[in-house]
């Protein structure tokens, strides 16, 4: 049995062609059933559905023979103990920083203010200001 754990949304439904063309179909329509583990047209393959951040960890421990999920969602995990070995060139993101309306980031990074960063990608915005 294969178990590919892939996200609700714009990675799993840009996911299904690619499947599609490699003679995977998935049966259950994960908006309109409750279920986690979804079958499909293969016996030995089922889908199981959980959160995006989640992917990694199911696949590193175990719980999920191979996954499906973002480049930002792997960099933030540390991706450590996994195997990448393709990008699908899918569910494209861009990262950016956002300021108020007339605020001089590029003269605050340039004397080393201390900034404040709301963020969920603690190791992405970590490397970024880094960097700076």
């Amino acid at each position: 049995m294969i178990t590919l754990a892939l996200s609700k949304g714009r990675i799993f439904e840009e996911t299904l062609p690619l499947l599609k063309a490699a003679g995977i179909e998935v049966l259950d329509d994960p908006e309109k059933s409750r279920k986690l583990i979804l079958t499909t047209n293969l016996p030995d393959v089922r889908v199981l559905v959980v959160r995006a951040t989640d992917v990694p960890t199911y696949v590193q421990f175990g719980g999920a023979d191979m996954g499906i999920t973002g480049k930002d969602t792997l960099l933030e995990h540390g991706s450590q103990g996994l195997y990448q070995p393709l990008d699908l060139q899918i569910a494209k993101c861009r990262m950016m920083v956002a300021v108020p309306q007339g605020f001089d980031y590029e003269g605050a990074v340039r004397q080393g203010a201390r900034l404040r960063v709301a963020t969920k990608y603690l190791q992405t915005a970590r490397e970024h200001f880094a960097k700076k």
